[in-house]
């Protein structure tokens, strides 16, 4: 299904290198907001740490968030070292796709991790790379992502009778 992650996990740094191997992933596409910073632009400890040590391992970065602030996404950009790309219209293809030939990679290599299924997931999927949904780190959202949550949260319920359902 076009809105199931293939991993739903607590955050970005539960993304292991384990994970990235055992699914051929060679580049990671990063969402910003509730991903990689809160609503008051601040990063998780542990997070920068993360990405540093699997790019020591050869995976390669871009973001690709939907925020239209410029500022903020090259801050966070820059913190981490990695390339971006702003107002990416996810679930639309035209903003991954702009990570993907900037990573130089094929979408079978290439995973999503976002905190949204209706922009990351569905974007992902419909790209044909994997998708990686996180928890949002924090509750406080913008006004859009706020009216989007309940529907998200039992897409969530459902994904997880899914997987318990295929575990029998």
């Amino acid at each position: 299904m076009l809105l199931f992650p293939k991993y739903y996990l607590k955050n970005v740094t539960e993304f292991t290198i384990e994970m990235i191997k055992d699914n051929g992933i060679k580049g990671v596409i990063l969402d910003v907001d509730n991903t990689l910073i809160d609503y008051y632009r601040n990063m998780p400890e542990g997070t920068e740490k993360w990405c540093k040590d699997l790019q020591k391992q050869g995976i390669k970065f871009c973001i690709a968030s939907n925020s239209n602030k410029k500022e903020k996404v090259e801050t966070v950009a820059k913190q981490l070292n990695i390339p971006y790309i702003f107002f990416a219209k996810k679930p639309l293809k035209s903003g991954l796709n702009k990570a993907k030939k900037i990573m130089d990679l094929e979408s079978n290599e290439i995973a999503v991790i976002g905190d949204q299924i209706f922009t990351d997931v569905l974007g992902a999927n419909r790209c044909k790379m994997l998708s990686v949904l996180v928890d949002p780190i924090e509750e406080k959202d913008i006004f859009i992502t706020i009216i989007k949550r309940p529907i998200e949260n039992l897409i969530k319920k459902k994904y997880e009778m899914h997987l318990s359902n295929n575990k029998k």
